[in-house]
């Protein structure tokens, strides 16, 4: 792997470099990646970074030789070192491993995510409200090695602070906004399974080949709309008295039990 012969656009001036990062929160064509281990991520799975800005070189090199020296070159490449108080203008909250980059997205298309032929499940999250609970879901999904995320609702699912909670693994598989028009499309051509408290408790056969595993919001659970196009429903066995679980663990236990039962 060798490092991009010019990896980022002019930022010259203190004042431009904060526009260019400014700038690309706004962008929907671009990703904002706060941390090492969001851009080592990002890198691994094949992102086209386009700036670097780090703080205290010498410390982010024994980081990342010490827990991503395959991309060493690439995060170091033509990055930008600067003072700590204009890394520290470069975000909401400063990564304390001192690396902000800015990347392109990938162009997902939703028609091709669902026509995967592979017997992965895809994840849709139907408006969740935790932009980090989400980025969480996304980290699992990747390590799982599902087919893509699908997301409804007012949040994108590439804000920084839903990459912070993946780690950057947005790169590792297809993410994306499903717009509430496209739900009827679900249910051609791949199995609706929804979680939800009144489902049958899951097994592992219960999840089929090339499913879509919808999970509700945080607070209110899936819609009536979506318990109405479902398949089949499905619930996460629990202690008595314990009344749910957060989003992220539900879609871990759910995707292992697919994974790990063999399923496809």
């Amino acid at each position: 792997m060798q490092p991009p012969a010019d990896a980022h656009p002019d930022a010259s001036s203190t004042p431009a470099l904060k526009g260019i990062f400014r700038d690309a929160r706004r962008d929907p064509t671009l990703a904002v990646l706060e941390g090492l281990h969001a851009l080592k991520h990002a890198l691994r799975f094949g992102a086209e970074v386009l700036s670097v800005a780090i703080a205290e070189p010498e410390r982010v090199r024994e980081l990342a030789e010490a827990l991503a020296p395959d991309v060493l070159e690439w995060i170091l490449a033509d990055a930008h070192a600067v003072p700590p108080e204009l890394f520290a203008a470069l975000a909401p909250q400063a990564p304390s491993t001192g690396v902000i980059a800015i990347a392109r997205r990938p162009r997902v298309e939703v028609e091709d995510l669902l026509a995967d032929p592979r017997p992965a499940p895809i994840v849709l999250l139907e408006r969740p409200r935790d932009l980090g609970n989400l980025g969480a879901c996304v980290r699992v999904a990747a390590a799982a090695d599902i087919a893509g995320v699908l997301s409804t609702g007012v949040h994108d699912p590439w804000d920084p602070a839903a990459l912070r909670g993946s780690a950057g693994l947005h790169y590792a598989l297809p993410v994306a906004r499903l717009g509430e028009d496209a739900l009827p499309r679900l249910g051609v051509g791949r199995p609706l399974v929804g979680l939800d408290p009144d489902g049958e408790e899951l097994r592992s056969a219960e999840l089929p080949d090339r499913a879509i595993l919808a999970f509700g919001g945080e607070r209110h659970g899936l819609s009536e709309e979506l318990r109405t196009r479902a398949d089949v429903l499905v619930r996460l066995p629990m202690r008595e008295g314990v009344s749910s679980l957060n989003l992220a663990t539900s879609v871990s236990a759910v995707l292992y039990c697919w994974r790990l039962g063999g399923v496809g």
